[in-house]
Order: C-alpha cells, then sequence, then structure tokens
C-alpha cells in the first residue's frame, strides 16, 4: 500500500472516534493535515511534505479558516520535529511572526499531523489517533504476507 493509501486509511480507522468525539465539541467539523513521514524540513518546502489533506464539514462556511489553521500547526511540528504545543510553551524563542498560538500537532516518530476546527486539546487527540494509526498500518503493511 502506497504512503497517501495508508493516510486514507488512518483516517478511515479513526474516523468513527472523531464522530463520537463530534458529541463533546462545540464544532463538528475539523481539518487534517498529514505530513509525509519520509520527507525532512531540509529536503523540501512545507506545501510539498504535505502527504494528505482531509475535511469533515458540517456547513457551507466555517468561522474560521481551519484549513489554513492545520496547515500551520502541522508546518511548526514538522519543523521542530515535535508538536506545536511543545514548542510554544517550552521554547516560544523558536516560533516565527507567521505560527499561529494554537496548538493541535501530534509528532509520532517521523509521523506529523495538525487538526484545526474542534477545541485545541481535542485537535491534539485526534492528531495522535490518526498519527499512530498511520504508522500501525504501515507496520501492518510492511509485515503482512503478500
Amino acid at each position: 500500500m502506497n504512503h497517501v493509501d495508508m493516510a486514507k486509511e488512518a483516517i478511515e480507522v479513526v474516523r468513527p472516534s472523531i464522530e463520537a468525539l463530534f458529541e463533546r465539541t462545540v464544532r463538528k467539523e475539523l481539518h487534517i493535515v498529514i505530513v509525509d513521514p519520509r520527507v525532512k524540513p531540509w529536503e523540501a518546502s512545507f506545501d510539498d511534505a504535505i502527504l494528505y489533506e482531509y475535511t469533515i464539514r458540517n456547513s457551507d462556511e466555517w468561522p474560521a479558516p481551519y484549513d489554513e489553521f492545520a496547515r500551520n500547526k502541522a508546518r511548526q511540528a514538522w519543523r521542530e520535529q515535535q508538536p506545536n504545543g511543545v514548542t510554544q510553551q517550552l521554547h516560544p524563542s523558536s516560533l516565527l511572526s507567521e505560527d499561529i498560538p494554537f496548538y493541535g500537532s501530534f509528532v509520532y516518530g517521523n509521523v506529523v499531523v495538525g487538526c484545526s476546527g474542534v477545541e485545541q486539546w481535542f485537535d491534539v487527540l485526534i492528531s495522535g489517533w490518526v498519527a499512530l494509526a498511520l504508522e500501525q498500518l504501515a507496520i501492518a503493511d510492511r509485515f503482512t504476507i503478500k
């Protein structure tokens, strides 16, 4: 299975949990950005490193640009190789002027995921679910006899 297919499947695997989580969130929509774990910040631009993006949208207009926020969170995490909330809390001197002050990303090994649309602590949770699912699907793919 290729990496894009794994990213799509990772979101589908956790989608029921996201839907269940919507029972607790203020909004019921979000945007997810998965960065290609094979691409490092010194090898490509962030836009070229995006592996897959996915939107759950329940209205025609968002009250904020959650897709841009998710990309920003993922870019921060990819650049620093740690969740953007860690950088914001412990290493704010490394933040750039264009970095947003919200957290909502997860880094697991080389897998970086950013999410925006629900409360930022739930953005982290969803990002973590997707990152872990992607890595475990890659492990399963590697060890499945074909």
